[in-house]
Protein backbone atom coordinates (compact mmCIF):
# COMPACT_ATOMS: atom_id res chain seq x y z
CA UNK A 1 0.00 0.00 0.00
CA UNK A 2 1.56 3.29 -1.09
CA UNK A 3 -1.23 5.79 -0.50
CA UNK A 4 -0.51 8.02 2.47
CA UNK A 5 -2.91 8.08 5.42
CA UNK A 6 -3.12 11.65 6.65
CA UNK A 7 -3.78 11.72 10.38
CA UNK A 8 -4.86 14.79 12.34
CA UNK A 9 -4.09 15.59 15.99
CA UNK A 10 -4.45 18.78 18.01
CA UNK A 11 -1.34 20.43 19.46
CA UNK A 12 -2.68 21.18 22.93
CA UNK A 13 0.74 20.73 24.56
CA UNK A 14 4.39 20.56 23.35
CA UNK A 15 4.45 16.85 24.26
CA UNK A 16 2.02 16.20 21.40
CA UNK A 17 4.88 16.66 18.92
CA UNK A 18 6.94 13.99 20.68
CA UNK A 19 4.00 11.60 20.93
CA UNK A 20 3.14 11.77 17.25
CA UNK A 21 6.75 11.66 16.12
CA UNK A 22 6.93 8.36 18.02
CA UNK A 23 3.65 7.15 16.54
CA UNK A 24 4.74 8.09 13.01
CA UNK A 25 8.02 6.23 13.50
CA UNK A 26 6.11 3.17 14.66
CA UNK A 27 3.75 3.26 11.67
CA UNK A 28 6.60 3.65 9.16
CA UNK A 29 9.27 1.39 10.63
CA UNK A 30 7.27 -1.41 12.27
CA UNK A 31 3.77 -1.40 10.82
CA UNK A 32 5.05 -0.47 7.33
CA UNK A 33 2.13 1.90 6.98
CA UNK A 34 2.60 5.34 5.32
CA UNK A 35 1.04 7.58 7.97
CA UNK A 36 1.77 11.31 8.09
CA UNK A 37 0.61 13.56 10.91
CA UNK A 38 -0.93 17.03 10.61
CA UNK A 39 -1.15 19.11 13.79
CA UNK A 40 -4.03 21.53 14.28
CA UNK A 41 -4.58 24.35 16.74
CA UNK A 42 -8.23 23.51 17.38
CA UNK A 43 -10.55 20.53 17.14
CA UNK A 44 -13.00 22.52 15.04
CA UNK A 45 -10.29 23.05 12.39
CA UNK A 46 -9.43 19.35 12.57
CA UNK A 47 -13.04 18.28 12.09
CA UNK A 48 -13.37 20.62 9.09
CA UNK A 49 -10.30 18.95 7.57
CA UNK A 50 -11.78 15.52 8.26
CA UNK A 51 -14.99 16.48 6.45
CA UNK A 52 -13.34 18.54 3.68
CA UNK A 53 -14.60 17.91 0.16
CA UNK A 54 -12.48 17.86 -3.02
CA UNK A 55 -11.73 21.39 -4.16
CA UNK A 56 -12.15 23.02 -0.77
CA UNK A 57 -9.22 25.25 0.15
CA UNK A 58 -8.63 23.64 3.54
CA UNK A 59 -6.37 20.79 4.70
CA UNK A 60 -7.70 17.28 4.12
CA UNK A 61 -7.11 14.43 6.56
CA UNK A 62 -8.26 10.82 6.55
CA UNK A 63 -8.40 10.15 10.30
CA UNK A 64 -8.72 12.51 13.26
CA UNK A 65 -7.66 11.84 16.84
CA UNK A 66 -10.68 13.52 18.37
CA UNK A 67 -11.99 14.38 21.79
CA UNK A 68 -15.43 13.03 22.59
CA UNK A 69 -16.96 16.37 21.57
CA UNK A 70 -15.00 16.52 18.30
CA UNK A 71 -15.97 12.93 17.49
CA UNK A 72 -19.63 13.78 18.00
CA UNK A 73 -19.29 16.98 15.95
CA UNK A 74 -17.76 14.98 13.09
CA UNK A 75 -20.54 12.42 13.40
CA UNK A 76 -23.30 15.03 13.43
CA UNK A 77 -21.86 17.26 10.68
CA UNK A 78 -21.22 14.27 8.39
CA UNK A 79 -24.79 13.04 8.74
CA UNK A 80 -23.48 10.12 10.81
CA UNK A 81 -21.24 9.01 7.92
CA UNK A 82 -17.91 9.33 9.76
CA UNK A 83 -16.71 6.11 11.39
CA UNK A 84 -15.43 5.57 14.91
CA UNK A 85 -12.49 3.18 14.55
CA UNK A 86 -10.42 2.99 17.77
CA UNK A 87 -9.97 4.42 21.25
CA UNK A 88 -7.72 4.05 24.31
CA UNK A 89 -8.45 1.77 27.23
CA UNK A 90 -8.34 4.94 29.36
CA UNK A 91 -11.11 6.57 27.32
CA UNK A 92 -13.65 4.35 29.05
CA UNK A 93 -15.35 5.28 32.29
CA UNK A 94 -14.57 8.99 32.61
CA UNK A 95 -16.63 10.87 35.19
CA UNK A 96 -17.16 14.45 36.24
CA UNK A 97 -16.43 15.21 39.88
CA UNK A 98 -17.83 18.13 41.83
CA UNK A 99 -15.46 19.04 44.65
CA UNK A 100 -15.63 21.54 47.50
CA UNK A 101 -13.46 22.73 50.35
CA UNK A 102 -13.36 20.30 53.25
CA UNK A 103 -15.33 21.63 56.19
CA UNK A 104 -17.19 24.16 54.07
CA UNK A 105 -20.95 24.76 53.83
CA UNK A 106 -21.45 22.49 50.78
CA UNK A 107 -22.19 18.84 51.54
CA UNK A 108 -24.04 17.82 48.36
CA UNK A 109 -25.08 19.31 45.04
CA UNK A 110 -28.40 20.53 46.44
CA UNK A 111 -26.39 22.91 48.63
CA UNK A 112 -25.17 24.67 45.47
CA UNK A 113 -28.48 26.49 45.23
CA UNK A 114 -27.76 30.19 45.39
CA UNK A 115 -23.99 29.59 45.36
CA UNK A 116 -21.11 29.64 42.85
CA UNK A 117 -19.85 26.66 40.87
CA UNK A 118 -16.51 26.92 39.04
CA UNK A 119 -16.49 25.37 35.56
CA UNK A 120 -13.68 24.74 33.11
CA UNK A 121 -13.39 25.80 29.50
CA UNK A 122 -16.81 26.02 27.84
CA UNK A 123 -15.90 23.36 25.24
CA UNK A 124 -14.63 20.86 27.80
CA UNK A 125 -17.01 17.93 27.96
CA UNK A 126 -15.87 16.84 31.42
CA UNK A 127 -15.37 20.25 33.07
CA UNK A 128 -18.23 22.30 31.62
CA UNK A 129 -20.66 20.75 29.13
CA UNK A 130 -21.51 17.62 31.10
CA UNK A 131 -21.55 19.15 34.61
CA UNK A 132 -24.15 21.68 33.44
CA UNK A 133 -26.12 18.89 31.77
CA UNK A 134 -26.02 16.49 34.72
CA UNK A 135 -27.01 19.24 37.16
CA UNK A 136 -29.97 20.09 34.94
CA UNK A 137 -31.04 16.44 35.23
CA UNK A 138 -31.23 17.06 38.98
CA UNK A 139 -33.28 20.24 38.61
CA UNK A 140 -30.35 22.63 39.01
CA UNK A 141 -30.14 25.16 36.18
CA UNK A 142 -27.19 27.47 35.59
CA UNK A 143 -28.10 31.13 36.14
CA UNK A 144 -31.31 30.25 37.93
CA UNK A 145 -30.24 27.95 40.76
CA UNK A 146 -26.49 28.60 40.85
CA UNK A 147 -23.96 31.03 39.40
CA UNK A 148 -21.22 29.69 37.17
CA UNK A 149 -17.67 31.00 37.39
CA UNK A 150 -16.18 29.93 34.07
CA UNK A 151 -12.53 29.66 33.09
CA UNK A 152 -12.56 29.66 29.29
CA UNK A 153 -8.85 29.03 28.78
CA UNK A 154 -7.63 27.32 25.60
CA UNK A 155 -11.02 27.25 23.88
CA UNK A 156 -10.70 25.00 20.85
CA UNK A 157 -8.69 22.40 22.75
CA UNK A 158 -11.82 20.88 24.41
CA UNK A 159 -10.26 20.84 27.85
CA UNK A 160 -7.21 18.79 26.79
CA UNK A 161 -4.69 21.18 28.32
CA UNK A 162 -6.18 20.83 31.82
CA UNK A 163 -5.44 24.52 32.40
CA UNK A 164 -9.05 25.40 33.13
CA UNK A 165 -9.34 22.57 35.66
CA UNK A 166 -6.34 23.98 37.51
CA UNK A 167 -8.17 27.31 37.67
CA UNK A 168 -11.32 25.59 38.93
CA UNK A 169 -9.41 24.04 41.82
CA UNK A 170 -7.71 27.34 42.63
CA UNK A 171 -11.04 29.13 42.70
CA UNK A 172 -12.48 26.61 45.17
CA UNK A 173 -9.40 26.75 47.38
CA UNK A 174 -9.28 30.56 47.55
CA UNK A 175 -13.03 30.95 48.08
CA UNK A 176 -14.03 32.51 44.78
CA UNK A 177 -16.26 29.47 44.18
CA UNK A 178 -18.15 27.24 46.59
CA UNK A 179 -17.53 24.13 44.48
CA UNK A 180 -15.96 23.17 41.18
CA UNK A 181 -16.39 20.64 38.38
CA UNK A 182 -13.38 18.69 37.07
CA UNK A 183 -12.75 15.43 35.23
CA UNK A 184 -12.01 12.24 37.12
CA UNK A 185 -8.47 11.86 35.66
CA UNK A 186 -7.53 15.32 36.94
CA UNK A 187 -9.10 14.61 40.33
CA UNK A 188 -7.05 11.42 40.53
CA UNK A 189 -3.90 13.38 39.69
CA UNK A 190 -4.70 16.05 42.29
CA UNK A 191 -4.83 13.37 44.96
CA UNK A 192 -2.07 11.00 43.85
CA UNK A 193 0.44 13.72 42.95
CA UNK A 194 -0.34 15.85 46.04
CA UNK A 195 -1.06 18.94 43.94
CA UNK A 196 -2.94 20.55 46.85
CA UNK A 197 -2.60 20.23 50.63
CA UNK A 198 -3.84 16.82 51.70
CA UNK A 199 -7.51 16.84 52.65
CA UNK A 200 -8.11 20.40 51.42
CA UNK A 201 -10.82 19.31 48.99
CA UNK A 202 -13.42 16.59 49.11
CA UNK A 203 -15.60 15.00 46.47
CA UNK A 204 -19.29 15.96 46.70
CA UNK A 205 -20.65 14.17 43.70
CA UNK A 206 -19.65 11.92 40.82
CA UNK A 207 -21.43 11.75 37.48
CA UNK A 208 -22.45 8.65 35.56
CA UNK A 209 -19.58 7.27 33.48
CA UNK A 210 -18.98 8.38 29.89
CA UNK A 211 -16.29 7.89 27.26
CA UNK A 212 -13.64 10.24 25.91
CA UNK A 213 -11.38 10.26 22.81
CA UNK A 214 -11.96 8.46 19.52
CA UNK A 215 -10.06 7.93 16.27
CA UNK A 216 -12.56 9.05 13.64
CA UNK A 217 -12.33 8.16 9.93
CA UNK A 218 -13.66 10.33 7.13
CA UNK A 219 -16.70 8.81 5.36
CA UNK A 220 -14.88 7.94 2.12
CA UNK A 221 -11.69 6.50 3.63
CA UNK A 222 -10.77 3.24 1.91
CA UNK A 223 -11.86 0.38 4.17
CA UNK A 224 -8.66 -1.58 3.59
CA UNK A 225 -6.55 1.40 4.67
CA UNK A 226 -8.76 1.86 7.71
CA UNK A 227 -8.40 -1.79 8.65
CA UNK A 228 -4.62 -1.72 8.28
CA UNK A 229 -4.47 1.37 10.47
CA UNK A 230 -6.57 -0.28 13.19
CA UNK A 231 -4.53 -3.48 13.00
CA UNK A 232 -1.34 -1.47 13.40
CA UNK A 233 -2.71 0.22 16.51
CA UNK A 234 -3.83 -3.11 17.95
CA UNK A 235 -0.35 -4.56 17.43
CA UNK A 236 1.22 -2.05 19.82
CA UNK A 237 2.16 -3.84 23.03
CA UNK A 238 2.77 -2.36 26.46
CA UNK A 239 5.27 -5.19 27.02
CA UNK A 240 7.46 -3.73 24.25
CA UNK A 241 9.65 -1.00 25.85
CA UNK A 242 9.66 1.09 22.66
CA UNK A 243 5.88 0.94 22.36
CA UNK A 244 5.46 1.55 26.09
CA UNK A 245 7.22 4.92 25.90
CA UNK A 246 4.71 6.10 23.29
CA UNK A 247 1.70 4.54 25.01
CA UNK A 248 2.62 6.04 28.38
CA UNK A 249 2.97 9.48 26.81
CA UNK A 250 -0.51 9.18 25.29
CA UNK A 251 -1.94 7.77 28.51
CA UNK A 252 -2.93 4.21 27.67
CA UNK A 253 -1.87 0.58 27.86
CA UNK A 254 -3.74 -0.73 24.82
CA UNK A 255 -5.90 0.42 21.94
CA UNK A 256 -9.50 -0.79 21.85
CA UNK A 257 -12.29 -1.18 19.35
CA UNK A 258 -14.87 1.63 19.65
CA UNK A 259 -17.28 1.52 22.60
CA UNK A 260 -20.08 3.73 21.32
CA UNK A 261 -22.43 3.42 24.27
CA UNK A 262 -20.61 6.06 26.32
CA UNK A 263 -21.50 9.16 24.28
CA UNK A 264 -25.27 9.58 24.62
CA UNK A 265 -25.20 12.09 27.48
CA UNK A 266 -22.60 14.31 25.79
CA UNK A 267 -24.46 14.13 22.48
CA UNK A 268 -27.64 15.38 24.16
CA UNK A 269 -25.78 18.00 26.21
CA UNK A 270 -23.76 19.30 23.25
CA UNK A 271 -26.88 19.58 21.12
CA UNK A 272 -28.76 21.48 23.81
CA UNK A 273 -25.81 23.84 24.41
CA UNK A 274 -25.29 24.64 20.72
CA UNK A 275 -22.07 22.77 19.96
CA UNK A 276 -23.50 21.20 16.80
CA UNK A 277 -24.60 24.52 15.31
Amino acid sequence: MSKTIWLGAVAYDPKVVTIWEGMRRYFHEEAKLPVEVVLFQSYEAQVLALLAQPGEAVPHIDIGWNTNLAYLQADEWSGHACRAIAMRDTDLGWMTKIVAATGGPISDVADLRGRTLALGSRDSGHAAILPVYFLEQQGMREGRDYTALRFNSDVGKHGDTGASEVEVVRAVLDGRADAGAIGSPFWTAVQSEHLIPEGALRELWSSPAYNHCMFTARPDLDREMEQRFVEALSAMSYDNPVHRTILDAEGLKRWLAPHLEGYAALREAASAQGFFN
